[in-house]
């Protein structure tokens, strides 16, 4: 259905896909994977059409409709259900020819639309888009709600939510699961299973990827290569093949090293020179051996903590909340060295709130919180970017942030220790403002590594993060002596990390009995009791509405310098991306390379790849602006 063939595809001076051909079925799921800038977003948007060939052939047929998450977010005062009523575009057009006919007094007309209406699922449109919204975490009183009053991580549900209701025979979707709970992850992983069109899919969760694809597109040094099965199956033939590469590329060494030191030995002697000769030949027709580029991969752990006093901290009947609201309450929880906990829970049920207690960033209402007097509490929070000097760069922030022992290192040691987390040589010195989302929890892991804590404190730290990083920290969290608490929807993660689970619901905190399977069994069987809606955790009638409006009314308050600050960012980003379109044009121009020297033509292409990297920092900064209000919300 969709064909790819000896595509060659650039963005900026450097090539992304060098003769790449591959075909993709009706019907098929497919998961487009590969390492963090290999291109992956840029086939998709060539998918979209967005993006023109640099070479070779791209066969989408006309008549698809294909849907995607829109890469602006909304701003309007439109409703959020009918914001997402909207991506049933074949719905919107039926009702704006039934208005045309009601208008226009054609009775006939509009009795036959009418009746059309029922049939294209007009009356269920409602109820569709509330149960996508209420798959995604939106609550049952908020999706009647504008748009532009929630947070970026809501309206990005938001926009997922919309593309999920388009009538789509094609869906790509790019790491759709970055601001989505576990919740809600399993919900949307139950949807595409069952979504009858074709999936182009572009993810680092694991587990994912393997629950709803059966097919695997790898990009790698500008390559896409395919492989049949899911993403643990693609694993494993990913390294058979890399084995198999690398002992035929030893052996063609082997041999190029063996003929070398034939024609150095018998070069001189005439009775030899002919067959040295004979062997330079040949030697020159071997094939060239491409160097195969190691993957720099990602090595650290955690240094052990100084002491490991037990417990390490204990929660004692502790009741915790916004204002006067109360969000969870008696918790009694005491963590030791060596435990490994994971939290779960719907979204807004109060996992944040309850690690920002753990870690003594929240106040407690009732009850006790008693620390050990030798606690070193690492805690990365869903924000922990935000706490990053954008104008400052790593080694400083490094420096800054990192503690006592960090205070002590020379320079070259501060630049190993980030050289683990992927920063080598002047990157070290990059302003930060310049990094992406990945680059920057990558930082902040490195930071909080480097205090030598004993208490690890992690919510959804795999955010922005691809597989390489997320490994090497299920090692190193592995290997951790301290404790840790987990929130994350990365369920390899979770399983891989933690011992036992405790579940935050209805204001309480509680052992889960139970393993990931049972809590999404749990979910199911939860969602069934409540009619398939959210079971509403908190007071109901007017005193809900006059609390509600309390808060956002403090909300307001609190958080306009974050709607200030996203104000800018917006404004700049409009500038920013006016100056795009101008460079792209420009470099679109054939009479651009006629007219102007190779000195002026790089120039331009550095400028405007330059600028892309400060658009994505931009955009990464309006998104953490975002998810800040959202967490201040909860």
């Amino acid at each position: 259905m969709i064909h790819l063939r000896n595509v060659r595809l650039r963005r900026g001076p450097e090539p992304l896909l060098e003769a790449a051909t591959v075909s993709i079925l009706r019907g098929e799921k497919v998961g487009l994977v590969g390492r963090n800038g290999c291109g992956k977003s840029s086939l998709l948007a060539l998918l979209r059409g967005e993006l023109a060939l640099d070479g070779g052939e791209c066969e989408v047929p006309a008549h698809l409709s294909i849907a995607s998450v829109a890469q602006e977010l909304p701003h309007s005062q439109r409703p959020v259900i009918e914001h997402v009523i909207d991506g049933d575009e074949a719905l919107r057009d039926h009702e704006r020819r039934m208005q045309a006919a009601e208008s226009a007094g054609d009775g006939l007309r509009h009795a036959a639309l009418l009746a059309e209406y029922e049939t294209i699922g007009g009356y269920t449109a409602r109820s569709r888009a509330a149960a996508l919204l209420d798959g995604l975490g939106f609550e049952a009183a908020a999706i009647d709600r504008p748009i532009a009053e929630f947070s970026g991580g809501l309206r990005m549900r938001a926009m997922l939510a919309r593309a999920l209701m388009c009538r789509s025979d094609v869906l790509l979707l790019d790491e759709p699961t970055n601001h989505l709970d576990l919740d809600a992850v399993l919900w949307l992983e139950g949807w595409l299973r069952a979504y009858p069109g074709t999936l182009v899919l572009v993810s680092h969760d694991r587990e994912f990827l393997d629950a709803v694809v059966g097919r695997i597109l790898h990009l790698r040094d500008r390559a896409l290569s395919a492989y049949s099965g899911n993403f643990s199956r693609f694993e494993v033939q990913l390294a058979a093949n890399t084995a198999q590469r690398r002992a035929a590329d030893d052996k063609l060494r082997r041999e190029i090293a063996h003929v070398r030191s034939f024609v150095e030995r018998f070069r001189a002697q005439a009775t030899k020179a002919r067959q040295a000769q004979s062997r330079l030949k040949w030697l020159e027709r071997l094939p060239a051996i491409v160097e195969q580029r190691e993957e720099s991969v990602f090595h650290w752990s955690f240094v052990a903590p100084r002491k490991l006093p037990q417990p390490l901290v204990s929660l004692e009947r502790v009741a915790a909340g916004y204002g006067e609201r109360v969000v969870v309450e008696d918790v009694r929880l005491s963590i030791g060295p060596g435990a490994r906990l994971g939290i779960l829970g719907r979204n807004g049920a109060g996992k944040s709130t309850l690690m920002r207690v753990i870690a003594g960033d929240a106040p407690t209402q009732r009850g006790v919180r008693t620390p050990a007097t030798d606690l070193e509490c690492g805690f990365f929070a869903q924000l922990e970017v935000d706490q990053l000097d954008v104008e400052s760069t790593a080694i400083v922030e490094l420096t800054r942030r990192g503690g006592a022992d960090v205070a002590a290192w020379n320079e070259q040691q501060k630049r190993d220790h980030l050289g683990q987390f992927g920063f080598a040589g002047e990157r070290v010195f990059e302003p930060i403002r310049r990094f992406s989302g990945g680059e920057r929890a990558r930082l902040s892991l490195a930071i909080l590594v480097a205090r030598r804590p004993n208490l690890l404190l992690l919510d959804e730290p795999t955010n922005h993060l691809d597989l390489e990083m997320r490994d090497a920290l299920l090692l190193a969290l592995q290997e951790f002596e301290g404790a840790v608490v987990l929130v994350s929807h990365d369920r390899s993660l979770l399983r891989s990390v933690c011992d036992e689970f405790w579940l935050v619901s209805q204001g309480r905190v509680q052992p889960f009995d139970g393993d990931l399977a049972d809590y999404a069994g749990w979910l199911s069987q939860r969602a069934s009791v409540s009619g398939g809606s959210q079971v509403d955790d908190t007071p109901s009638g007017a005193e809900q509405r006059k609390d509600r409006k309390r808060r956002e009314a403090e909300a307001r308050n609190q958080l306009a310098p974050l709607r200030a600050a996203m104000r800018r960012i917006e404004t700049e980003l409009e500038r920013h991306n006016t100056r795009r379109a101008e460079l792209e044009r420009t470099l679109a121009d054939p009479d651009f390379y006629v007219q102007v020297g190779a000195a002026e033509q790089r120039t331009t292409t550095e400028a405007h790849g330059q600028l892309l990297k400060e658009i994505a920092a931009l955009e990464n900064r309006w998104l953490e602006i975002g998810e800040s209000i959202e967490a201040a919300g909860k």
